[in-house]
C-alpha cells in the first residue's frame, strides 16, 4: 500500500495526473446532480430532449475518448493534448454559464463539455505511461488511486455546493464552479506535468487510423472483457436508480437517509481504495471483482428486501466497501487488455461506462414494466454476478495476451 503512495510522490507526473484528476471530479460532481434541474425547470427543456441530449452526450464522449486515445499515442507527450481538453471544458462550462438559454446549454453539452469528458481517461493513460516502469501490479494499483481522487470529489462537493447554492434560486453558478475546476486542471498540466511525457519513442507503437483502432477495440477477446466488466459496473448504476426509490417508497426513509446512505457509501470506498488495490498484488484482479461482486450482491439483496432506512443505511457499509473495488479495479484491468497503447487502452473506461449505463437503464425499464424497484435490485445482482462469473471463465480458459497488435 505504501508502496503506491511512494511512487505517486515520487513521480512528478503521476503527482500531476492526481491533482488534475481531482479537478475533473470538482468539475463532474458540482454539475452531474443538476444538469436535469438546469436544463428542465431553468431553460426549459423537455423531459425527452433532456434524454436525448444525454444520450447524445453519452455516444459524443464515447467516440471523443477513442479518437482522443489515437491521438494520444500518436503524440511525443501527453500534456499538450491534455491542456487541449482541459481548455475545452473550462469553455463549455463557461458558455453554460456567461449565456443561459437552451440553444447554448444544448451545444456546450454535447460538444465541448462532451469532449472535456475524455480528459479524465486521458489522465489515466497518462498516468499509465509515467508508471510504465512498475510491475503491472502497481500501475493497476496506482490507476485505483487515480479514481479515488474522484471519488474524494464527489464526497466533498455536492453537499458543500448544495448547501452553498441552497437560497440562490438557481444551480447555474454550478457551472461556473466547473468551469473554475477545469481551469485549475489547465494550469496543473501547464506547470506541473513533465514534457514529452509518453516515454522512449522507441517504445511506442506505429501509429493507427480511427477505423483501425475500433477495429482493435472490437477484436473478441477485448470486447468480451469489455462487456463482462460493464455488466459488474452497471450494478453500481442499479444502485444509484432504485437505492433512493426504495428508501423513500417502501423502507419509508427520507432524502436525508439518501443522502446518509451516500454518504456512507463513498466514504467506505475513500477508505477501502488502497486496501483493494493492495490484495490485487497477490489475488488475480478478476477474482477480486468476483469476491467484490459476491459482496455488493448482499448489499442489493438488502436494499431489495428493505422495509425501514436503518436496514440500508446498515448495509452502505458493506455495499462501500464492495464498491470500491467494482468502481476501482476495472479501470487497471481494461488498460492492461491493449497495454501498449495507453490511450487507445484508457478509451475503454468510457466505453465501459457507456455500456454499463445502458444495460442499468435497459434492466430498470424492463423491472419496472414488469414488477418494482425490487426486481431491477435483483436483475443487477443477476447481471453482475454474470459479469463476474463470464471474466473467471475467460481468463481461466483464454487468458489475453494483446500486447502487440494482429497484423
Amino acid at each position: 500500500m505504501f508502496d503506491l503512495i511512494r511512487s505517486l510522490r515520487a513521480s512528478a507526473g503521476l503527482r500531476a495526473c492526481a491533482m488534475a484528476v481531482f479537478c475533473c471530479g470538482i468539475a463532474a460532481a458540482s454539475t452531474a446532480p443538476y444538469k436535469s434541474v438546469v436544463a428542465i425547470r431553468e431553460l426549459g427543456l423537455s423531459d425527452g430532449a433532456f434524454s436525448a441530449l444525454t444520450l447524445s452526450a453519452a455516444v459524443v464522449n464515447v467516440l471523443a475518448s477513442v479518437w482522443l486515445g489515437t491521438l494520444a499515442d500518436r503524440d511525443s507527450g501527453y500534456r499538450r493534448l491534455l491542456m487541449w481538453l482541459a481548455a475545452t471544458g473550462m469553455a463549455g462550462y463557461s458558455a453554460i454559464f456567461f449565456f443561459p438559454n437552451a440553444t447554448v446549454f444544448v451545444l456546450a453539452l454535447l460538444v465541448p463539455v462532451s469532449v472535456f469528458g475524455g480528459l479524465t481517461p486521458m489522465l489515466f493513460a497518462a498516468g499509465r505511461v509515467f508508471s510504465e516502469d512498475l510491475p503491472t501490479a502497481d500501475r493497476m494499483g496506482l490507476s485505483s488511486v487515480l479514481r479515488g481522487m474522484v471519488s474524494a470529489a464527489w464526497i466533498l462537493v455536492p453537499g458543500v455546493l448544495g448547501f452553498a447554492l441552497a437560497g440562490a434560486g438557481s444551480m447555474l453558478p454550478a457551472f461556473a464552479v466547473a468551469a473554475l475546476a477545469a481551469g485549475a486542471a489547465l494550469v496543473i498540466i501547464a506547470l506541473r506535468m513533465p514534457r514529452g511525457g509518453s516515454g522512449d519513442p522507441a517504445r511506442r507503437p506505429p501509429r493507427v487510423s480511427l477505423p483501425a483502432a475500433f477495429g482493435l477495440l472490437m477484436r473478441p477477446a477485448v470486447t468480451l472483457r469489455v462487456l463482462g466488466t460493464a455488466a459488474i459496473t452497471s450494478a453500481i448504476h442499479v444502485h444509484a436508480a432504485v437505492m433512493p426509490l426504495i428508501m423513500t417508497g417502501r423502507a419509508g426513509g427520507t432524502t436525508a437517509d439518501v443522502g446518509i446512505t451516500v454518504g456512507i457509501v463513498a466514504g467506505m470506498e475513500l477508505v477501502f481504495l488502497l486496501v483493494w488495490a493492495q490484495v490485487t498484488r497477490r489475488i488475480a484482479t478478476v477474482t477480486v471483482l468476483a469476491v467484490a461482486m459476491g459482496l455488493y450482491t448482499g448489499y442489493l439483496g438488502v436494499i431489495a428486501l428493505a422495509t425501514a432506512p436503518w436496514m440500508i443505511i446498515a448495509g452502505a457499509f458493506l455495499g462501500g466497501t464492495a464498491a470500491s473495488a467494482l468502481i476501482t479495479l476495472p479501470l487497471g484491468y481494461l488498460q492492461e487488455l491493449i497495454s501498449d497503447r495507453p490511450g487507445l487502452s484508457a478509451s475503454l473506461i468510457s466505453l465501459n461506462l457507456f455500456l454499463a449505463g445502458a444495460i442499468a437503464a435497459g434492466l430498470f425499464g424492463l423491472g419496472t414494466h414488469f414488477a418494482g424497484y425490487s426486481t431491477v435490485a435483483v436483475m443487477g445482482i443477476v447481471t453482475g454476478l454474470a459479469g463476474a462469473l463470464g471474466l473467471l471463465i475467460m481468463e481461466r480458459f483464454h487468458p489475453i495476451a494483446l500486447a502487440e497488435d494482429p497484423t
